[in-house]
């Protein structure tokens, strides 16, 4: 027999509750600007109460970074996953990363690229806890590239990395310049711009000799 302790499992509730408040601020106000203080007011909890569930401020901000992510996988890469390998999971990866960038799964648009533009020249522990997750999510999308490689959807000579990184490039552009302009024009445009860039991967490979 299992026997649950209350008061840890109450903490965890807690603590997933007020997370979800955090990562929300981190998107506007930046990890830099959340503080044991500042979330403590924005949750109706003490100091003390907060200290409580993540010690440090920089405790805090390395918890909000490793919540985006399972958000993160959850909105964007487990959808996706449901789509057929190839060109489909492809398709589907970056349109449901432009959904949780338009649909503000946060306030403040992709958490990723509000903590790169604010820690890509700072040095630490929650540049390398962001550096590594966006990391991983290049390395799944071009890992996707590659298995559409494989199944024959993208021309053989396609460079997985290189294709990944324009793909990355136009979403994360499309995600700052909505922000900015208040505007969903811009992902309409990534959307055509990633169909344009597809489309002359199909196009050699229906070039290539047979």
């Amino acid at each position: 027999m299992t026997v649950t302790d209350g008061r840890r499992a109450r903490g965890d509730v807690s603590r997933q509750a007020v997370m979800a408040i955090a990562v929300d601020l981190a998107t506007v106000s930046g990890l830099d600007g959340l503080s044991i203080g500042g979330l403590a007011s924005a949750v109706s909890m003490s100091k003390g109460g907060i200290a409580g569930l993540f010690g440090s401020k920089e405790e805090l901000q390395l918890a909000a970074v490793t919540s985006a992510a399972e958000i993160f996988q959850r909105v964007v890469i487990v959808p996706a996953l449901t789509a057929p390998a190839g060109l489909p999971r492809l398709h589907a990866l970056i349109e449901a990363w432009l959904d949780y960038s338009e649909n503000r799964v946060f306030s403040g648009g992709c958490f990723f690229a509000a903590a790169t533009a604010e820690y890509r020249s700072r040095p630490g522990a929650v540049r390398d806890a962001v550096a590594a997750n966006l990391r991983r999510w290049h390395e799944f999308l071009a890992g996707a590239i590659t298995r559409a490689v494989t199944t024959g959807d993208l021309a053989e000579g396609t460079d997985p990395t290189q294709l990944a990184f324009e793909i990355s490039a136009m979403l994360d552009a499309a995600n700052d310049q909505s922000l900015l302009f208040d505007s969903a024009k811009p992902y309409a445009r990534a959307r055509t711009a990633v169909d344009a860039l597809l489309a002359r991967q199909l196009t050699a490979r229906a070039a290539r000799p047979t």
